[in-house]
């Protein structure tokens, strides 16, 4: 089976930075997005250097890796997201300066017939599965919980003025839980990460739509951002849409 992926991040129409950060390792297909919190442009150092961790983490552990182990995605990718919550702390520590900043985290990681997920925030992973868009994280937002708690119905969380308030961050105080989870791989599957600046503009159907369209992943990742830009824009939006190849021999 073959994979294939395509990444863009474009900034908010009225922001003067992009504190999104996102990366594809073919090799390893290992792909992230980070949705950076804390101002001025400590947002863009807490999701870069979120990133880069988990991309080290993996790249130094998966050559050693007992590849006959079960669950073996998960809980490199867990351990990899707590080393990344490490590595913000420690650059908060270094630089007094970098006070307040966290970011948000999505990871995806394939090997053979099995994906992998980890996240922490709101930041999203989606799968596209025979016309089907689910999806596979769940935000850790006030919001959400007010949600699950049955205090909001979904409509009212879309437009509440709490909706960016993440209950879960890279880089917040003490230890954080990192949610994963492990699934096969149909082929042509399509799995879409993003920050919550493509989700705050769009609803789920809409995505959707976008995704199975036909178009190329370059395509559809245009084509996301766009749409999220016309609908308003006014967070930084990153997509990296993967999939998997029906065609490949």
């Amino acid at each position: 089976m073959e994979i294939h992926a395509w990444g863009l991040s474009e900034v908010g129409v009225t922001r003067t930075h992009n504190e999104d950060y996102f990366e594809i390792d073919p090799r390893r297909h290992l792909y992230l997005v980070a949705d950076g919190m804390g101002g001025h442009s400590h947002g863009e150092v807490a999701s870069r250097t979120a990133v880069q961790a988990v991309r080290e983490y993996v790249e130094d552990r998966l050559p050693q890796a007992d590849l006959s182990e079960d669950h073996l995605q998960s809980t490199l990718l867990r351990t990899a997201v707590h080393s990344a919550h490490e590595k913000v702390l420690c650059a908060i520590r270094q630089d007094g300066a970098l006070s307040g900043m966290g970011t948000t985290l999505v990871a995806l990681l394939m090997r053979g017939q099995t994906v992998a997920i980890a996240h922490v925030g709101d930041s999203r992973a989606y799968r596209l599965r025979n016309g089907h868009l689910d999806l596979l994280t769940e935000d850790h937002t006030w919001v959400h919980e007010q949600v699950l708690a049955g205090f909001l119905s979904e409509e009212q969380a879309r437009v509440h003025p709490l909706k960016n308030v993440v209950t879960r961050a890279l880089g917040s105080d003490g230890d954080i839980k990192v949610d994963v989870l492990e699934t096969e791989i149909v082929p042509g599957d399509r799995y879409l990460l993003c920050s919550d600046g493509l989700t705050t503009m769009l609803r789920d159907d809409e995505i959707g739509r976008t995704l199975k369209s036909g178009e190329s992943l370059e395509e559809s990742c245009r084509g996301l951002v766009q749409a999220a830009k016309a609908r308003g824009g006014f967070d930084d939006c990153t997509v990296v849409v993967v999939e998997a190849d029906t065609d490949a021999s």
